[in-house]
Parts: structure tokens; C-alpha cells; sequence
């Protein structure tokens, strides 16, 4: 399986070249080797396919301190005897065990090489285990520059949560900080101070008392990738309910700090909102063995893997704001909404490379206008999504560079949500844009992909070939121009701002009749019955128009 996957990343690199000859991506030259190490499929993570870990960890607050270890059991698929491992300093690995004997490790910044003695024979299942310790990175601002946020609640008590997407997970613990290889299952214990309760990502296996601290075991029965693990300490009060979904009973957790029960009873009403309108469009809830969890946290949040990360204040929209607008972003909380959307892509579709980040963030800032789709009606959708086109800069391409650990533009959020309605317009057909929707996430089921696989599936699905959409959208910062002109009876329009072979249809309104045009880089020509008419472009098409 990793050795097709590696000629898949082979494609997307030749594939690219070709791009960067056109112009549709932007060189960057100043990545250096810690981002090749981070960031590519190396030879010594090449060869083994992670099964499981059990991370197990204590954490000590009044210190920000952890120590520990992390169990990593692999399949064995090429003959190799250097593996890498991935933390990043200020921790450091203290020893690595395999068959009770003690290896040979060559650290190379945040990368470390270890020599295997054991016979590593293909299709063994084999087992180190990686002891560690030291003082984590400490969020600067979480979620967006992650590690541990070391807080205290209102009555002083700790109130700790990781976060680490884009900077890994080798933040804070040992592990195969690559998105390709997903863990097939995982236990995560971690030892808290006494009186504070940790809540990780899947379902509670046991609570052991030792002393004055208690270890919390969650056992994850479904792949997930390395930054969705994460802990979660605080003196939280629980409550929960069982939702009646696609797959049966769905078991809806939620943890949060003491002083805000009463007020999260009534709020997190938009939880099992959420989930209704998201297993209508996307299919069922992923992680049913799994369960769902929304934990408080001490920054804004995140999508850790049934183990959703809360912090909106408790609020509707964007702590109180509306992205869009226009009034619709107030109807839910935003937070609840966004990140849960994530549990269908991000976790269940992952990508294999964050350069194809595009995959988590537009489809799921997409997933905000379809909540609204859902309780508000099409229109309500339209103006809120069209209403986020503000934030937009255009000012790099949405796909990142490849191999180095790089992400795309920020408009991964609100071009790519515009991107995906304006996809929507050219499908014409609401249920099977729906059904096309809910087939990703069947096909794609717990799988890790890249851009072509999600870009092959949606031209296949929906009739239409996609590539140039895909170019101008993803790979470009044009946004598409319809130019024309009226003189002598006759509509003259072309497309301008635009990659080679984009050829779009789009919807106008020519003297408030509605039709499509098909305009292409060239001029084409259509018959008029007078000259004084009025062309307006259908706003749910993400394009620039203007006549000369």
C-alpha cells in the first residue's frame, strides 16, 4: 500500500513541474531540510505501516512538564533497518526499546534515526517503544501556533489542551509525523494531577488511581491522523445525550468547565443541529464506535478526532461575530459547526500532504453555508457564503508547495467554500451534488488522498471535466472575468483572467430572462433584439464580469 503511495506522490511532483511552467503555482526556495525531513515520505518511514500506538504520558501542570512513552507497533512491507522518529525539541528521547534491548539513535534536528537490530521481516508485525521527556512548546496562540496551552479556570484551577496542526504532533509526543500513514487504533493514558480529569479523543477504557493523580485510558478503535490525537485537562462537569443517526445510536458527549454547565446544556443544542444537517449532506458520522465528544478548551478550537476542542465563549457565530455579513453566521455557533464539520473532512478524508490542506478547510468552510442550506433554505446559504467572498486576497495559490510541510493560502477557507457553490451551479441537480457529497465520504472512507483523487472523483461523478476549474480555482490567483460588449443587436463575450483550456459555463440574466452562456477565451457572439440590454451574472458564480 506505502509503495503505491509513493508513486502517487511521484505524479503529484511531475504534475506540479508542469504546473510551475504555466504559471498557476508560486516558487518558494527557502525551505531547508528540516522541512524535507518533516515533510516528505523518507526512506526510513517508507518501509513500515504504522498498526498502533499507545501513547502513555504524565503531565505535570505546575512544572509544564511531560514524561513518558509511546508504543508504536508497525507492519513490516520493504527491508529496511533505519526507522525515523519525529519530536521536536525542547523534548527529548531518552531511550528507545526493542525486544528488551536498547538502540542506537542519530538525532538530526527534529528527525531521529533509529538502528534496528531485530531481523525486520516483510509482513512482521514488530514493536518499539519510545521513551520521552521534557518541557513542551507552549502555544503562543492556539490553535494556529500550537503545542500546550498551560491555563487556569476562574477558580484557579489547571486547565491544559494540546493543539498542533501544521507545526505536528512531534510537538509533544514521538511519533510517524507524517500524514500518508494513518494509526489503525491507539490508546492515549494520561496521568493528571489529583482533582482534574483528562479527556482524549474515542471512548474511556479506564480511570487508575495512583495516589494523589489518576491515569484516564481512551482507546481509539478507528484510524486517525497524528494532530487530531490530543489531552484535554481540566475539573470538567460531563452530560451527554444519544442521537438517533444514519448508523443507529451515536453516543454525544460533552466536557466542559464547571461554571459553564448550565449555560453548555443550552448552547451545545447546536451539537445534534450539526449532526443532522451533516449526515444529510455528507453521509453518516464517521466514528460511530467512536463516539462524539465537544471538550472546553482555553483557546478557540479545533477538530481532534471525536474529541472536538470548544472555546467560542459560549457564543453565536465567530465569538459573537458574523463572517459573512449578513446575519445567517448568527444563527449557530460557529465553532460547533466548523470543527465538527471536520469530522467528515479532515478526519474521516485526510490528506496525505498538508499542501493539499484545500481538502480539510474549503469543503468544510463549505459545510457552514449547508448547515444553513438545511434549517434555512438555499437562498439564506447562498447569501451567507457569497458574504464570506470579502475575505478573499487572492494572494497565493490555494495548494502549497509538496514534500516540504507547506501549506496553501488562507483562502482555502472562503475562495475554496466559493470554489465548491459555484461547482454546485454547474451540477445544476441539488440531489446529486448531495449524493456526490455523501459518495466522498464513502469512497474516501478513513482514507488518506491527495488533491487528483478528490479533483478525478468529482469530474467522474459529475459528468463535467474539471481540470481547468480546478487550475484557476486551486493553482491560480485569477479570478475569472466575463468581458463583453452590445453593439449592432449582437453580445460579445469572452473570458478573461483565466489558465489555459477554462471554459465554464455561466449562468446571466439578459432583460431578466435566465440563460447560460459558454464562453471561452475567444470572442463568441449571440443575437440581441435591441441594444439597450441589461446582462447581470448570476452571483452564485465566483467570477469578476465587466463590459467594454
Amino acid at each position: 500500500m506505502l509503495k503505491k503511495i509513493i508513486v502517487v506522490v511521484s505524479c503529484v511532483l511531475i504534475r506540479n513541474t508542469t504546473l510551475h511552467a504555466q504559471g498557476l503555482l508560486t516558487e518558494k526556495n527557502n525551505f531547508t531540510h528540516q522541512d524535507t525531513l518533516r515533510g516528505s515520505i523518507t526512506p526510513e518511514r517508507a518501509w513500515w505501516d504504522l498498526t498502533y500506538y499507545h501513547l502513555n504520558i504524565k503531565v505535570d501542570p505546575d512544572k509544564k512538564f511531560i514524561t513518558g512513552s509511546n508504543t508504536i507497533q508497525y507492519k513490516v512491507i520493504d527491508s529496511q533497518k533505519d526507522l525515523q522518529i519525529d519530536l521536536q525539541p525542547p523534548l527529548k528521547i531518552t531511550k528507545i526499546i526493542q525486544n528488551g534491548e536498547e538502540l542506537q539513535v542519530r538525532n538530526d534536528g527534529n528527525a531521529h534515526f533509529i538502528k534496528l537490530k531485530s531481523v525486520q521481516n516483510i509482513g512482521s508485525i514488530q514493536t518499539i517503544k519510545v521513551f520521552y521527556e521534557g518541557n513542551p512548546k507552549e502555544a503562543v496562540r492556539a490553535p494556529w501556533d500550537g503545542g500546550f496551552s498551560w491555563k487556569k479556570d476562574d477558580n484557579g484551577k489547571d486547565f491544559v489542551a494540546t493543539s498542533c496542526q501544521g507545526l505536528g504532533a512531534s510537538v509533544w509526543w514521538p511519533c510517524k509525523d507524517h500524514m500518508y500513514d494513518e494509526v489503525d487504533s491507539m490508546l492515549i493514558s494520561v496521568n493528571t494531577p489529583k482533582g482534574l480529569i483528562d479527556v482524549s479523543n474515542g471512548r474511556l477504557r479506564s480511570v487508575e488511581q495512583y495516589g494523589d493523580t489518576k491515569t484516564f485510558s481512551w482507546f481509539v478503535d478507528n484510524p486517525i491522523n497524528n494532530y487530531g490525537v490530543n489531552v484535554n485537562i481540566a475539573d470538567y462537569a460531563h452530560f451527554s445525550e444519544v442521537y438517533d443517526g444514519e448508523n443507529g445510536n451515536l453516543d454525544m458527549d460533552y466536557y466542559v468547565l464547571k461554571d459553564n454547565l448550565e449555560k453548555a446544556k443550552e448552547h451545545f443544542k447546536d451539537a445534534p443541529k450539526m449532526m443532522k444537517a451533516f449526515e444529510y449532506w455528507f453521509g453518516p458520522y464517521p466514528f460511530y464506535k467512536d463516539g462524539y465528544k465537544l471538550v472546553e478548551v482555553p483557546y478557540l478550537g479545533m477538530e481532534h478526532q471525536s474529541s472536538v476542542t470548544y472555546g467560542n465563549k459560549y457564543m453565536k457565530g465567530y465569538l459573537g461575530r458574523d463572517l459573512s455579513g449578513t446575519g445567517w453566521g448568527l444563527k449557530s455557533d460557529f465553532i460547533i459547526v466548523h470543527e465538527s464539520g471536520h469530522e467528515w473532512f479532515a478526519n474521516n478524508i485526510t490528506y496525505k500532504d498538508i499542501a493539499d490542506m484545500w481538502i480539510h478547510e474549503s469543503f468544510t468552510a463549505y459545510s457552514e453555508n449547508l448547515f444553513l442550506d438545511y434549517y434555512y433554505g438555499k437562498e439564506a446559504s447562498a447569501d451567507y457564503v457569497i458574504g464570506t467572498r470579502k475575505n478573499i486576497k487572492n494572494d497565493r495559490p490555494i495548494i502549497g508547495q509538496y514534500n516540504v510541510n507547506n501549506e496553501g493560502s488562507g483562502d482555502m477557507y472562503y475562495k475554496g467554500a466559493n470554489m465548491l457553490h459555484t461547482l454546485r451551479q454547474l451540477i445544476e441537480d441539488d440531489e446529486k451534488w448531495r449524493q456526490i457529497l455523501r459518495g466522498l465520504n464513502k469512497t474516501f472512507y478513513h482514507q488518506t488522498v491527495t488533491t487528483e483523487q478528490i479533483e478525478n472523483y468529482l469530474s467522474e461523478q459529475s459528468g463535467i471535466d474539471l481540470t481547468a476549474f480546478f487550475n484557476e480555482y486551486l493553482r491560480s490567483t485569477k479570478v475569472p472575468k466575463l468581458e463583453y460588449k452590445i453593439e449592432n443587436k449582437q453580445l460579445k463575450y469572452r473570458w478573461t483572467h483565466i489558465v489555459d483550456n477554462f471554459d465554464m459555463p455561466v449562468q446571466v440574466t439578459i432583460n431578466d430572462k435566465e440563460q447560460w452562456l459558454f464562453p471561452k477565451s475567444e470572442w463568441k457572439t449571440m443575437p440581441l433584439d435591441s441594444n439597450k440590454t441589461v446582462l447581470k451574472v448570476d452571483r452564485d458564480f465566483y467570477v469578476d464580469s465587466g463590459k467594454i
